[in-house]
Formats: C-alpha cells, structure tokens, sequence
C-alpha cells in the first residue's frame, strides 16, 4: 500500500530548502519549516516570501493563492516540530558528517513510517541510509535550483530502499507538478554525472590550447544549441562546487575524466569561484549579469580569390560565388579551404602553399568551426573567419585536433550516457528527461546519439581516442556492439 503524504517538513531554508518547502505547499501539503535559529528561520520566511511575491508579479499566483500557500507552511527551530511528519527532506550543505547527524537525529524523532529524504546533489545516500534505523525508507530528492520552477526532481533508490518507497515519492513529485526520474545510489545521479564529466574536458580543451574560452562557450552554445557554454556555467555554478563535485565522482570511480582538472584547481585555490566571488573563468561585476559582452571587428578581407577541396566543395564554392569570390585553383588561390569533420592536416600536401590552408567544418546551420594546422598563417584563419561572418554564421578558431570542439565535448557525454544505460542506473527515457528539465538541453542524449547515428558517434569517439589516447574516450560496449550489428539508433532496435 502506497504512502499517503500529508504533511512534510523541511529542514534547511536556504534558497533551496524554502523553494522545496514552496513546492510543497503549492501543491497543497502542510509544511513545517526547519532552521537551526530564529536569525536563519527568518531568512528562510523571507526566502519564501520573495519567491512568492515574484510570482504574483509575473502572473504566476494570484495574491490569494499566494496567502494560501504562506498559510501551509509553519515555522520551527527544534527538530521535534516534525514528529508528525511523513516526510522530512534534508537541504543542509553538502558536508557528509553533518548530513548523518542530522539523520541519525530524524530517526530518532520522526515516526517510524515517515520518509526521510535527502536534497543532496552528489553525496551517497546510502551512507545516510546507514546512519538510521529505517534504510529501507531512506531516499535521495533532489530537486534543482530554483525549486519552484524546474521541473525535474531525481529520486535516488539503494539497494536497501524498500519496495515502494521511491515510488511512492515519485508519485508525490508528480503531484507537486515535477517530472521524477528514478536513479540509482552513484555519486552525481544523473545530471551531475553527465554534465560535470562534460565541463572538466571541457577545461582541458582550454589547457591544451585547442580553442580559446571565448570560442568553447561560443562553440556549445551556437553549435550544440546549449543554454549556456561551459564556463559561464562553471561560474555560475561556482568553481568550488563543482570540483567538490568533480572530486566524489572521482573518488567513486577514478575515472580520470573527472579528476577536476589542474586549472579549476588553481583558480578555486585562488578564490576565483565564479560569479558569486565576482571573478571566475570571467569577470563579473555588480552591474552585469554576466562576463564582458565580446565585440567581433569587422571583417576586413585581404581575399579575393579561394579554392573549396573536401565533400560539398562544388556547393560551397557557388554560395561563395554569389557574394563576389572568384573560386580558384590552389596554386591562385590566397586561402585554400578544406571541408572537413576533424583534423586536416592530411590535407597539407595537397597544396603547394601549407600556410593557406585553413580547415571548417559547417556545424549546423549557425555555426563555423575554423580549423589552424601547426603551419596555417594566422592571417589565413583570420581572413577565413571574416569570410565566415560575411556568410552569415558565427566562426570560432580551433586547433586541428580530433573532434575539434562540439563534437569533442559532445560524443564523450553521449558515450557516458551510454554507459550509464548499459549498467542498469536509469531508463533511456529517465536520462533524456533528466537532461532536459535539469539542463535545458534542448535533446536528451539517447535523443542526440539517434539524430547523429550511432556509427558517426562511435567512429567519432574512435577518432578522438586515437588521438588523446584517454580510456574514457574509447565507445561504450554497448555503442559499438549495435554499430557492429548494423543498429542505426536506439530507438530503432
């Protein structure tokens, strides 16, 4: 038989904690609000208050919805105030030892049917589990900032959560207008999981000189249709959180493709945490929102004449023709593109002139990934990135490396979507949610890995191992035994 939740509490009333405790009420539960003293109980009243009010502003409550959903939440300073409850979630910071006192302590007073619940993001709630006399009704909710408007909720279950019991929580994350995906106990579920592993390689394409910060964010965004590149997220999210995140992935692992990455060491060891410190992979100050807006100059030609090579020369040439470029032979030519997905340094003994060539690769129909060999000229690629901008799309200049910088950061994420599938933690359809709601991603992986093609992801990921030879890059199992056998997507099995 199915828990009936009544009355839940919430201990914790940061900005996380009062928009739980605000999800709760709106869904029309009584809610006991926790704090450890009456200066932080106030904060969080006011926490609740704001966040209400905003939504009146913009339409979202009207003002006697709002009184009623103040009027569901009540507010205490002793733990005892949840004796009653049916389920207690936890929003106290990512420190393990607290979180087990303070568990140990809700056994303790909590009735022995009630849930007890954890808002962690990354630590293990098994080890929570352990520090109760109920296991069996320990769960991970974690709900993502700002509560009360992202939808996503990830319900964590371990191997000795009873059965029901994530169910039954699911069922009342779905009553509170959330959509739940049901995961297993491993350090980052599933969002920080797949998206953490994507922003430290992403540093490390910054620490290898393969594109600049500015043309990486630039890159995902345009190309990947991102909500935000990499490190105005890293700072956003805030440096130091995310290489504590980095490190318990790490720990549970060892996979090296989260070992935090030495540069997101050294500015966190600098006090350089992003946004919130007002200098991170950017700048920030009180008046922005954001970094710096960054200025393309206005291109300025020295090109009069260019050779196309590679798949859809013929096409590209003509569009080039339409806007006033003679097209060519290599030997007349001032610059010499080559077409390509990858490295084109292979194509440098094409050409009589090295120092002319410049790779592209055509990323959707936005973006321009403009490609510098170890001998292109730099005036080369410049002059290519004004052609580009003439043509209507946004170039970023990237070294010739495999992968280059989408899909170098793109197939590693499908890959570890992949592998997380094939263990049995969460359903094809979990994860694509989970990334969607949690992310803003506009696909889920296994959504992405079926519009790319399954033999262009693993021949991709095939490309970028031989090159940077970590094992991490190398095709899940599962990905190449369906290439192998001819499956074009995972939906067409």
């Amino acid at each position: 038989m199915g828990t009936a939740f009544g009355t839940v509490g919430v201990v914790g009333l940061g900005t996380m904690g009062a928009g739980i405790a605000e999800v709760f009420a709106r869904a029309g539960l009584a809610v006991i609000g926790v704090e450890a003293g009456p200066d932080a109980l106030e904060r969080g009243r006011a926490h609740l208050r704001r966040s209400t009010e905003k939504a009146v502003r913009r339409g979202k409550l009207t003002e006697d919805e709002r009184e009623a959903i103040l009027g569901r939440v009540t507010f205490a300073t002793r733990l005892d105030a949840l004796r009653d409850a049916d389920l207690v979630v936890e929003a106290i910071p990512e420190v393990m030892d607290a979180k087990r006192a303070l568990f140990a302590e809700l056994d303790r007073v909590c009735g022995p049917a009630a849930v007890l619940a954890t808002n962690t993001s990354s630590l293990a709630v098994t080890a929570l589990a352990a520090a109760t006399s109920r296991p069996g009704r320990v769960v991970g909710m974690h709900f993502f900032n700002p509560a009360p408007v992202m939808r996503l909720v990830e319900v964590v279950r371990t191997v000795v959560t009873d059965d029901g019991v994530a169910e039954d929580v699911a069922d009342l994350a779905r009553r509170a207008g959330k959509t739940p995906v049901r995961v297993g106990d491993r350090a980052g579920f599933v969002v920080n999981r797949l998206l953490l592993g994507y922003l430290n390689r992403a540093v490390g394409l910054l620490e290898r000189g393969v594109a600049s910060q500015h043309d990486i964010d630039t890159a995902m965004r345009i190309g990947a249709g991102l909500p935000m590149g990499p490190f105005a997220l890293l700072d956003l999210i805030g440096l130091d959180t995310a290489r504590e995140i980095c490190e318990v992935l790490f720990q549970e692992n060892r996979d090296p493709s989260f070992a935090p990455s030495p540069l997101l060491r050294e500015l966190v060891a600098a006090g350089a945490l992003g946004r919130k410190t007002g200098r991170g992979f950017s700048a920030y100050t009180e008046e922005s929102s954001g970094p710096a807006p960054r200025h393309e100059p206005s291109p300025r030609l020295n090109v009069a004449s260019v050779c196309v090579l590679g798949e859809g020369a013929r096409e590209f040439q003509d569009r080039l023709h339409v806007i006033g470029f003679k097209c060519a032979d290599p030997p007349e030519s001032d610059v010499v593109i080559a077409l390509c997905d990858g490295a084109v340094a292979g194509s440098a003994g094409q050409v009589p002139r090295p120092e002319h060539l410049v790779g592209l690769h055509l990323v959707g129909d936005r973006l321009a990934e403009v490609v510098r060999t170890v001998r292109t000229a730099p005036e080369a690629a410049e002059a290519v990135r004004g052609l580009i901008r003439v043509l209507g799309r946004t170039p970023v200049t990237t070294a010739d490396r495999a992968g280059l910088v989408v899909n170098a950061l793109t197939y590693p994420y499908l890959n570890d979507a992949v592998r997380m599938y094939d263990a049995g933690y969460a359903t094809m359809d979990e994860i694509d949610d989970a990334m969607r709601l949690g992310c803003g991603y506009p696909a889920g992986p296994f959504e992405t890995l079926d519009e790319l093609g399954l033999a262009t992801v693993r021949d991709g990921l095939l490309a970028l191992y031989e090159e940077y030879r970590e094992p991490f890059l190398a095709p899940a199992p599962l990905l190449d035994r369906l290439v192998t056998a001819g499956v074009p997507g995972f939906r067409a099995r």
